[in-house]
C-alpha cells in the first residue's frame, strides 16, 4: 500500500541560516567562552531528544552521522564530512534521489529521529529501499553498515498505521518516554504515587516490568536504585542513571562555563543545573530557575534542562532543551515598555481579581538573537519560563522574545488560504503582528492568572470562609488545587495545549489595545487597525493550517499549539467574523478565509473573551471535568472540518528549517564562530562538525 504523503520526507524545504554572527562577535573573549560551552552542553544533551522520541530514534542520528562523516575525523574535536559528490556517484543515485536523501536526513536531524516533533507524526522517505542500501554499501563507513540492519525495517515501515504516530504503547503507538506495553491507566496509576510521594515526573522515562512490576527510570549521572513504593499489588521503583553518559557530558561543559559567569546569579545557576544532572534532583533545577529568574538582562541568555512536555502522551514527561542567545538591546526595550504598562492591561482580562495574581512581579523581557537551540523542531518565537507553578506564582518568571525567529520569514513561502486583495498587507504586517502577538501571548497570557490552591493543609492562598464567585456559574467555587497538585498534574495531556490556547487567546484579546499597539510603534490609527487585522487574519490562517496536525483515525492532535489556534479559529467560525470559502486553484480543490474586519470589536474581541474566560476559570479552579470537556469540544473536528483537512494537506507547505551555527575553541582558548550555507548540505555539514 503506498505511504501516505503526508508520512513522507518532506521536499523543497524552505532552508534559511539563524544569522547571529554580528551579535557573537560583539561579545567579550569571556562571554563568548560562556556562551560556547552551554552550547556544547546542550548539544550533548541534545541525544536525549533522540531517545525521548521513540527507541531507535538514536541509532537512525547515528546512521546519517555515519553515512556523512568521514571515518579517519569521526572521534576528532571537530569531524568534517565526507566528499558528498563521490558518495553519490559510488552508490550511483541520480539527482532526485540524492535530493531525497538529504532531505531525509535533515528532516531526522532537525526533529532528531524520524518522528517529527511537530505534529507528532513518522517521516518515510522518498527514496527507495534499494536506493538507500546502495547508499549504505557505497559508504565507507563500517559503523553505519553496522547500525543499518537494525533500523532499515523501522526506516521504511508504515505498517501498522497506528505506529505511524506518537502514543502510549497499548495503543499501537510508539514513544521512546515508555518500555513495554504503558497504557494511559497504567501511567495514571504510576503518576497517582508519585504525587503521592512528592517525587517529579519531569525528567523520568517509565517501564512496565510486568502487570504488577514498574520501574520511573530518572535521568542523572549518579546510577543506583532508589526507593520502591508499594499499592493495590503493585510496586513502582525509582531507578537512577537514565541517561548518564550524555548527561556527564552536560555537566563536564556546564562546569567549564562556571568560570566565565557574568555574575553570582549565573554562576549559582549553573552549578545548581550540575547538581540536578548529576542527581535527578528537579528541587535542584528548580534552585537554577529561582536564580535564573533574578539574572536581570544578561547579555548571553540561556537554559537548560527537561522544560516542555509537549511530545509526552501523558503530558507529565518533558523534552530535553537547552538554548542560548544573545541580547538584543533595542528590541528589549519594547518589551520593558510592555513589562512597565502590564498592571494597565491586566485588569482588562475577563476575569475578577480574586482569579489574578496577588501581587505581578514584573518580570524580565529580553528580545535575544538565538545561537543555538538544542532541542526538536528548532527554537520558537517566545518562550514564558520556568514551568514550576509555584515559582511562576510567588516568586516571578521571564519572557524572551527570540527575535531572529521572529522576523525571519522565508522569502519562498507560500501564502495560502488568503484572499489576493489581502496578500499585499499581510505581506506588510505579518511580522510587526507576529511581535506584538509574540509580546502579549509570553508576558500578559503565560505570565497571567491564578491558581487557587490549598498549598499545605488548611492554608490556602484565597478566603476559604467567603469562596470567591465564579463568573460561569454564579456561585461560589467548589474545586481548587489540594497539596501537591499542580496545573499539569489535574489537566494531564490537554494541560499544554490548554495554556497555549489560554495565552494565544490573551494576545487576541489585547491586540486591540491603543496602549499596546503604541509601545510597539503602532501609532497611526490606520495602521493600527491593519495591526488588528492581520493578527486575527494570520490567527484564523494558522487555525486552517493546524489541521494538518490532526489524525481523523485516532482522533488526536499532534501538536499543542496547532490544536490551540484551531480552537481560536472555531471561536472565529462560530461568532460569525471568519468563513471559509471552499474555492478551486487551478484543478485542486482550495480554501480562502474571509475575515469581516468590520466586526473585529463588535464581535470577535467579545466572543473570544468569552472562550478566554472559560479557560481561565477552569483551570484557576482546578476543575478539570469541566474544563476538559470544554477544550476537548473546543477542538473537536467534525466531518466537515476533517473534508476541509483534506483540502489543506493538498497544500501543505513544508516547516521551514533554520540551520544553526557551531562555536569551536580553537588550541590558544579563542571561540571561532562558524555559520553554514543555506542548503541541505549546509545543514548535514552542521551536524557532522557539532560531534554530538
Amino acid at each position: 500500500m503506498p505511504v501516505a504523503e503526508r508520512f513522507l520526507a518532506d521536499t523543497q524545504i524552505p532552508i534559511s541560516v539563524l544569522e547571529a554572527k554580528v551579535a557573537f562577535e560583539l561579545l567579550t573573549p569571556t562571554e563568548k567562552k560562556y556562551a560556547h560551552f552551554i552550547a556544547r552542553a546542550g548539544w550533548a544533551g541534545s541525544r536525549i531528544v533522540s531517545a525521548q522520541a521513540t527507541h531507535h530514534s538514536t541509532d537512525l542520528v547515528d546512521l546519517l552521522l555515519a553515512l556523512f562523516t568521514a571515518p579517519e575525523t569521526l572521534h576528532t574535536a571537530r569531524p568534517h564530512t565526507v566528499d558528498l559528490a563521490q558518495l553519490k556517484t559510488a552508490a550511483g543515485l541520480d539527482d532526485a534521489a540524492w535530493t531525497h536523501l538529504l532531505e531525509y536526513a535533515a528532516v531526522v536531524l532537525h526533529n532528531r529521529g524520524n518522528y517529527k516533533s511537530f505534529g507528532d507524526v513518522k517521516v518515510i522517505p522518498r527514496l527507495s529501499l534499494e536506493a538507500f542500501d546502495r547508499v549504505v554499501e557505497a559508504s565507507s563507513s563500517d559503523a553505519a553498515k553496522t547500525i543499518y540492519p537494525r533500523v532499515k525495517d523501522e526506516i521504511f515501515s508504515a505498517d501498522p498505521e497506528s505506529k505511524l504516530l506518537l502514543g502510549f504503547p497499548a495503543e499501537g503507538h510508539v514513544s521512546g518516554y515508555y518500555f513495554g506495553n504503558v497504557s494511559k491507566e497504567d501511567n495514571d496509576f504510576v503518576q497517582a504515587i508519585l504525587e503521592q510521594n512528592d517525587v517529579s515526573s519531569l525528567n523520568t522515562r517509565l517501564a512496565k516490568i510486568s502487570e504488577t512490576e514498574f520501574e520511573v527510570r530518572v535521568a542523572s549521572v549518579d546510577s543506583y536504585i532508589g526507593k520502591t513504593f508499594q499499592k493495590d499489588g503493585k510496586s513502582v521503583t525509582l531507578v537512577f542513571g537514565e541517561f548518564a553518559p550524555h548527561l556527564a557530558k552536560v555537566v563536564e561543559n556546564l562546569e567549564k562555563a562556571i568560570p566565565h559567569a557574568a555574575n553570582e546569579h549565573q554562576r549559582l545557576m549553573l552549578e545548581a543545573y550540575v547538581r540536578s544532572f548529576r542527581t535527578g534532583s528537579i528541587e535542584d533545577h528548580k534552585d537554577s530557575q529561582r536564580h535564573w529568574i533574578k539574572d536581570i538582562g544578561p547579555t548571553v541568555e540561556s537554559n537548560v534542562g527537561f522544560i516542555e512536555s509537549y511530545r509526552d502522551p501523558a503530558g507529565v514527561r518533558a523534552e530535553w532543551e537547552a538554548w542560548i542567545s544573545i541580547a538584543n538591546k533595542e528590541q528589549t526595550k519594547k518589551f520593558n515598555a510592555l513589562v512597565e504598562a502590564a498592571s494597565d492591561f491586566i485588569p482588562l482580562l475577563p476575569w475578577s481579581a480574586e482569579f489574578e495574581k496577588d501581587t505581578f512581579r514584573r518580570p524580565d523581557f529580553t528580545s535575544l538573537e538565538v545561537v543555538t537551540d538544542a532541542v526538536s523542531s528548532g527554537p520558537p518565537a517566545g518562550i514564558n519560563i520556568p514551568n514550576y507553578d509555584d515559582i511562576r506564582m510567588n516568586e516571578g518568571f521571564k519572557n524572551v522574545s527570540f527575535g531572529n525567529i521572529v522576523s525571519g520569514r522565508p522569502t519562498n513561502d507560500k501564502l495560502t488560504f488568503i484572499r489576493d486583495e489581502d496578500k499585499e498587507i499581510y505581506a506588510q504586517f505579518y511580522s510587526e503582528t507576529f511581535e506584538v502577538q509574540v509580546g502579549l501571548h509570553e508576558l500578559l497570557g503565560h505570565g497571567s492568572g491564578k491558581l487557587l490552591s490549598e498549598e499545605t493543609p488548611g492554608q490556602y492562598n484565597f478566603d476559604i470562609e467567603n469562596k470567591p464567585i465564579s463568573p460561569l456559574t454564579g456561585e461560589p467555587i467548589k474545586t481548587w488545587y489540594k497539596p501537591g497538585e499542580t496545573w499539569g498534574s489535574v489537566f494531564k495531556a490537554a494541560a499544554a495545549s490548554y495554556e497555549e490556547c489560554r495565552a494565544e487567546a490573551v494576545a487576541m484579546h489585547l491586540v486591540l489595545n491603543r496602549q499596546v499597539l503604541d509601545i510597539f510603534g503602532h501609532k497611526d490609527e490606520q495602521e493600527s487597525q491593519d495591526v488588528i487585522y492581520i493578527s486575527y487574519l494570520s490567527m484564523a490562517r494558522a487555525g486552517l493550517i493546524a489541521l494538518q496536525f490532526y489524525d481523523p483515525n485516532s482522533k488526536k492532535w499532534g501538536q499543542a499549539h496547532m490544536q490551540a489556534r484551531y480552537a481560536l479559529l472555531r471561536v472565529f467560525l462560530e461568532s460569525g467574523l471568519v468563513h471559509v470559502e471552499v474555492t478551486k486553484e487551478g484543478d485542486l480543490d482550495y480554501l480562502l478565509i474571509h475575515l469581516d474586519r468590520s466586526k473585529i470589536e463588535s464581535v470577535g474581541q467579545p466572543a473570544i473573551a468569552k472562550f478566554l474566560q472559560k479557560l481561565q476559570i477552569y483551570k484557576a479552579t482546578a476543575d478539570a471535568e469541566n474544563g476538559l470537556k470544554f477544550y476537548e469540544d473546543s477542538t473537536s473536528v467534525s466531518d466537515e472540518w476533517v473534508a476541509k483537512r483534506e483540502i489543506v494537506l493538498k497544500h501543505k507547505q513544508p516547516r521551514k528549517i533554520r540551520i544553526e551555527s557551531n562555536t569551536f575553541e580553537l588550541e590558544n582558548g579563542d571561540i571561532l564562530f562558524k555559520e553554514y550555507p543555506a542548503s541541505l548540505e549546509g545543514l548535514v555539514e552542521s551536524y557532522v562538525e557539532r560531534a554530538i
